[in-house]
């Protein structure tokens, strides 16, 4: 294993003075590290790891400098296209060095929406024509293979690649914390919109903790699974596999349960949202201010209004709230409501310790689900 200020501190001494990217739970160390150690304006949290890209891009535009971008490999998907059609050496050529959690790792244990992207990651950045390594794990090797890789970067114009297994970075205890003075817990909130919308309604979840929450409610109920599309992966899309569920079943109840993360990621789907014929569809976005699946780094979910921005958007109606009797008081007219309703419901950033994850798998989840949509109201 190696230290996660170690590996800062040799960053800095090949030149990386600008770090960006989405966290993941495999680089959490490094990520408390960057926001512990890291001047003001030199690590920003990305929207989504395209955006990343073209924020270090920008910055050695204006520097000279590469910057180093992390994310989880299931952001290779978002970061290709700038990847292949901005940075790449056939293009304006940036240099960048990007660090990546090795998720689904083959001959490792990990959820069903990682194993294959963990099976075709090391390809796919060999298909893009990114030099790519594995980040080795003797403290005594970082210096030489930060050195090789981002000389290797600068001289070609090319962004290049570091891939981190599970375990490669000590714990790094941090020196900020994520605090909320918002007093709902997430899990009372699902469990409060479940008691109160119809029972016909169906629920499109987000990744990460708010599929977990609501799949052990349902169970903790001893209700079947059946109303409930649990989107394991594809952070930031729930909202729109929602609304392709209600435009194709328009008598339909449909309730997308969204973190603050995951839409801030790929905001353009509000808009979608907002300007779409769809009077029952209601967005409920759960925020604690926090990517809280993969360590509880802060988001900018506080620091925006999210209810002006779905305003903008064209949804009917918006509400903010911060109490459970507001939200009982809401839920209870949305019967009443035509959609598409915004919801945004601000949390403490607490998680439930032993928390579990879904027993079924994706398959058995999709099958269940469609045949509830089959089978009429």
């Amino acid at each position: 294993m190696i230290a996660a200020d170690l590996f800062l501190n040799s960053c800095y001494k090949f030149g990386i003075r600008f770090f960006t990217g989405v966290p993941d739970s495999l680089l959490q160390d490094f990520c408390t590290c960057l926001d512990s150690c890291c001047l003001p304006l030199t690590h920003m949290v990305a929207a989504n790891e395209g955006g990343a890209v073209a924020l270090a891009t920008g910055h050695y535009l204006a520097t000279q400098s590469p910057a180093l971008v992390y994310m989880q490999n299931s952001g290779q998907g978002n970061a290709a296209n700038p990847l292949l059609s901005l940075a790449d050496p056939e293009i304006y050529g940036i240099p960048m060095l990007m660090l990546v959690g090795w998720r689904g790792e083959p001959g490792g244990k990990d959820e069903p929406q990682h194993v294959k992207q963990g099976r075709v990651t090391r390809a796919l950045f060999e298909t893009m024509e990114i030099p790519v390594e594995v980040l080795t794990t003797i403290p005594e090797g970082i210096e030489g293979q930060l050195q090789r890789l981002i000389e290797k970067a600068s001289e070609e114009s090319r962004p290049v690649a570091l891939m981190v297994r599970k375990g490669t970075f000590e714990r790094f205890r941090p020196t900020k914390v994520v605090e909320s003075s918002y007093p709902l817990v997430r899990e009372r909130v699902i469990e409060e919109v479940l008691k109160i919308l119809p029972e016909e309604t169906v629920f499109v979840s987000s990744t990460g903790h708010i599929s977990r929450e609501l799949y052990e409610i349902r169970v903790r109920q001893g209700k079947a699974i059946d109303h409930d599309f649990l989107t394991v992966g594809s952070m930031g899309h729930a909202s729109q596999i929602a609304l392709g569920i209600v435009l194709s079943s328009r008598y339909r109840r449909v309730c997308c349960l969204d973190g603050d993360g995951a839409v801030l990621m790929h905001m353009g789907a509000m808009a979608l949202v907002g300007q779409a014929p769809c009077p029952n569809y209601i967005h409920i976005v759960l925020n604690n201010g926090a990517h809280g699946s993969v360590g509880g780094q802060a988001t900018i979910g506080f620091k925006v209004s999210l209810t002006t921005i779905a305003q903008g958007c064209g949804y009917k109606h918006v509400f903010k709230i911060e109490a459970l009797a507001e939200l009982k008081e809401v839920l209870c007219h949305l019967e009443k409501t035509d959609g598409p309703v915004f919801l945004e419901v601000r949390l403490g950033s607490a998680v439930r310790a032993n928390l579990g994850r879904p027993q079924s798998g994706p398959a058995d989840n999709k099958r269940a689900f469609m045949a509830v949509l089959a089978g009429g109201y």
